[in-house]
């Protein structure tokens, strides 16, 4: 008994426990902070350890006391197995071909503008005819993509439409698009600002382009009656082909349609009304209806020496 006593009063001896009690704020000393705590504050002091450290037994551990900062290593690396065969080089590859380069950016960025697709995806050319560029701060701003193709606006009209909470303002753009080579394309588009609007009809008139049938002499095929007629709605319209240096005699839409098809002499008159989507439309129509001389001669089955006489 007086052993473990003698052992406890030796261990209490090298620990110290110093308790310091303060004082409790009276209550005119509220206003002092708040973070003065009156909790007693306990300190632990015991012997200084040794903190050297301990010899390595194993022979192979290195310490670098006595290494010297100053002098130069070199670094000499181990011998290469028997049989060893290194790996080939990134320029010693079979060469890549252009369908291969395609494939891999089309699994990068996606499908080509192009239209042509390596991995079978759907290409929707003409959602993606309007680039959109963000800022920080900034509103989207597009740019448009340069296919090829000119656009003119034919008209942009205010309209509204009643709902139950009053009238909802909105534009309507017609828009004619042509590479003046032959195609072109009528469209309309909605929007509630002018750009925007003129923007979609673009987009949908790319979406309609066909192909206007023209001779050397840039107009029209002669038909059997002379002239092709067409309408579309009230609207109807009638196209004549013209000899060389007449230009395009022709009125409103009709006269925008034909000059963004590249035809530089004809003739055309609007026989109805006068409305400008209607009455571009119907030009579109009555060009359809029209023939090359080869379709012609292929159709009756006879040469086109025999289709002039």
């Amino acid at each position: 008994m007086s052993a473990a006593a003698a052992s406890l009063s030796a261990a209490l001896s090298s620990v110290s426990l110093h308790y310091h009690r303060e004082r409790i704020p009276s209550r005119d000393s509220f206003s002092r902070p708040l973070f003065h705590s009156s909790k007693p504050s306990f300190s632990v002091q015991s012997k200084p350890q040794n903190l050297t450290p301990p010899k390595a037994s194993d022979p192979e551990t290195t310490y670098f006391d006595n290494a010297d900062p100053d002098e130069v290593y070199t670094f000499s690396p181990p011998e290469r197995p028997e049989g060893f065969i290194p790996p080939p080089s990134f320029d010693e590859g079979p060469i890549e071909s252009e369908e291969d380069i395609a494939r891999a950016y089309e699994e990068l960025y996606g499908p080509a503008y192009s239209g042509e697709t390596f991995l079978g995806n759907d290409v929707y050319v003409m959602d993606s005819k309007v680039k959109k560029r963000t800022g920080l701060g900034s509103q989207t701003k597009k740019e448009k993509v340069r296919d090829g193709f000119d656009e003119r606006v034919v008209q942009v009209r205010r309209v509204t439409k009643v709902v139950k909470g009053g009238k909802q303002l909105h534009f309507r753009a017609v828009v004619v698009v042509g590479d003046k080579q032959g195609n072109v394309g009528v469209g309309v588009g909605k929007a509630k600002e002018v750009v925007a609007a003129v923007q979609k009809s673009a987009i949908n008139a790319r979406r309609n382009i066909i192909t206007v049938p023209m001779t050397k002499y840039k107009t029209f095929p002669h038909s059997s009656d002379g002239r092709s007629e067409a309408d579309y709605g009230a609207a109807k319209v009638m196209l004549r082909p013209a000899s060389p240096g007449t230009g395009v005699i022709a009125g409103g839409s009709v006269r925008i349609v034909l000059e963004m098809a590249g035809v530089e002499n004809a003739l055309g008159k609007q026989l109805g009304s006068n409305n400008a989507l209607n009455n571009a439309r119907a030009t579109v129509v009555a060009v359809q209806q029209m023939r090359q001389f080869s379709e012609v001669a292929e159709e009756r089955g006879i040469p086109m020496e025999e289709l002039w006489k």
